[in-house]
Parts: structure tokens; C-alpha cells; sequence
């Protein structure tokens, strides 16, 4: 009975889960030009010192020149290629989304467990502090922990990951509820079962479906809260190229040279959408009431 618990949240096994998949995949072009554009832009990520023409922070006497063929996206107000700096922006700004998005959703989902499982004054102490931290918008949260913590990368990311908990927390602690009264559960704890093994072994596995969707939606959202506290000027550090410290470096001359809003923007603008579109695609290729 107990064997593939994740069926009894998502009604399928691992083989029909993985073959719906699959199905709904081959029958969605816009999740399929999601993970291709993704891909393409993590690659140029994880690749930019090969494939950069130069450093991101090398200046030279070409300020603000046009498309050409040695700056092909043209050059900022300092003379630095901006092909350059917006490969060097995507590497920090896709960390940025995975990494506060990984710790929003141990801390988060962690005590949404909790708050289910066991009920009573934890959950009640849980979502008192989740009821509040929900009142504010995630960015408001963002703002105020940087200006505690200060700039900086890792400040940045703590801020952000710290800011998105609550969503984390309410999904795992609904889940839990539902499934801490299935017959499995009450098997596991007559067998003598330890809670955290109940806990982390067969209900946590089953609340991983609405998860999931729930961290690739974040991880768009965590990327465009980065690039609004470096527009801001509280992001990462001044010589860190990130997609939106470039942006409010070039925002004074936009009106001059086109190209210092336009491409870092419309690299922000095809990865959050192409997060977005492969979060619908995980939505509807877990969700059981859905066909194919």
C-alpha cells in the first residue's frame, strides 16, 4: 500500500505520471518554447566566459556605439559590451531566482508541515506568523529586509528567499491537512512509524505536485524582485552585472541609445515567460482532473 505514496496525491503512479507528461509536453508549443528558450539562456548562463566576447567590465573609448559587428548588442554609457554584460546578468540572475527560491521552499514547505501534521498551538503560532508576513506584498518584504541587511548578493538572496516562505508554507500546510486523514498515514502510525518519518516519507512526497508548480511560478517571481531591487540601486554590487543593475545603468540614456533598455529588458521579459509558460504546462500535467 505504501510503496509509491506519491499516487495517492497525484492518482497517477510514476510511469502513467511520467507518460501524462510527456503527452501533455508533445501537445503544448508554448511549454515547448518555454524549455527551449530556458535552456538556451542557462546555457549561455553557465557558459558566458567562453562565449562573451569580453569582459563585462572592461571599458573601452566606444560609448554607447550601435549594433555592429564587434558589440553586436552594442555598447552602455562606459563603452562595455552589452552582449557581454547580459550573458555575464543571466548566470547571476537565474542563481539568484533557483537559489531563493530552494530556500524559501525548505523553510517554507518545512513549516507547512509542521503546521499540518501536528495541528494545534504549532499550527496555530505557524500561520499567525504566515497570516502576517502574507498581509505585505513580497517585494514590500524584500525592500525592508535589504535595507536590514544591506546590499549585496547574498544579502539579496537571504531577503528574497525570506520574502517568499509564506507561499511555500500555505501550499505544503493545505496538502498536509487533506492527507494526514488518509488510510496510508493511519497504517504507517499503527506499524509505529516515527512522526518525522510519516512526515518527510509519505506526506511530504505527496504534496510535492502542487509544489513544484509553485517553485517554477517563484523562481519568475524571485527573478523580477532581484531585478527591481538592482533597478533601485539594493541589489548586488555595482561591478556585478545583474539584468536590472544594467537597466538603471542605462536608464539615463535610453532616449540616446535605444539598445541600453531594450535587450536587457527582453532578456528579463522571454525567461520569466518562459518559467511561466513551463509552470502552466507542470499545473496541467499533474493535476488530475485535467485529461489528456
Amino acid at each position: 500500500m505504501m510503496a509509491d505514496t506519491t499516487a495517492h496525491s497525484t492518482g497517477f503512479s510514476r510511469p502513467a505520471r511520467e507518460s501524462r507528461m510527456r503527452a501533455t509536453l508533445a501537445k503544448d508549443r508554448k511549454a515547448q518554447f518555454g524549455i527551449v528558450v530556458l535552456a538556451l539562456f542557462v546555457f549561455g548562463g553557465l557558459f558566458a566566459p567562453m562565449i562573451a566576447p569580453a569582459d563585462p567590465n572592461d571599458m573601452s573609448l566606444n560609448m554607447m556605439s550601435g549594433l555592429s559587428g564587434t558589440h553586436v548588442l552594442g555598447t552602455d554609457d562606459l563603452g562595455r559590451d552589452l552582449f557581454s554584460r547580459i550573458l555575464y546578468g543571466t548566470r547571476i540572475s537565474i542563481f539568484i531566482g533557483v537559489a531563493t527560491v530552494a530556500i524559501a521552499l525548505v523553510i517554507g514547505v518545512s513549516l507547512g508541515l509542521i503546521a499540518g501534521y501536528f495541528g494545534g498551538w504549532l499550527d496555530f503560532f505557524i500561520m499567525r506568523y504566515i497570516d502576517l508576513q502574507w498581509a505585505f506584498p513580497n517585494f514590500i518584504i524584500a525592500v525592508y529586509l535589504v535595507a536590514v541587511f544591506g546590499t549585496g548578493l547574498l544579502n539579496v538572496i537571504a531577503a528574497v528567499s525570506l520574502a517568499f516562505i509564506d507561499d511555500f508554507a500555505r501550499v505544503a500546510r493545505s496538502m498536509t491537512l487533506s492527507i494526514r486523514e488518509e488510510q496510508y498515514i493511519d497504517a504507517a502510525r499503527s506499524l509505529g512509524f516515527s512522526d518525522v518519518r510519516i512526515m518527510f516519507g509519505h506526506v511530504l512526497p505527496n504534496t510535492m505536485a502542487p509544489i513544484i508548480v509553485q517553485a517554477t511560478v517563484s523562481v519568475s517571481y524571485a527573478i523580477l524582485a532581484e531585478a527591481s531591487l538592482s533597478f533601485l540601486g539594493l541589489g548586488v554590487e555595482a561591478d556585478t552585472p545583474t539584468w536590472g543593475l544594467i537597466l538603471a545603468d542605462g536608464r539615463g540614456f535610453i532616449s540616446q541609445a535605444w539598445w541600453l533598455g531594450v535587450f536587457p529588458g527582453l532578456a528579463i521579459m522571454l525567461v520569466v515567460l518562459s518559467i511561466n509558460f513551463i509552470g502552466d504546462w507542470l499545473r496541467d500535467a499533474l493535476d488530475v482532473r485535467q485529461s489528456i
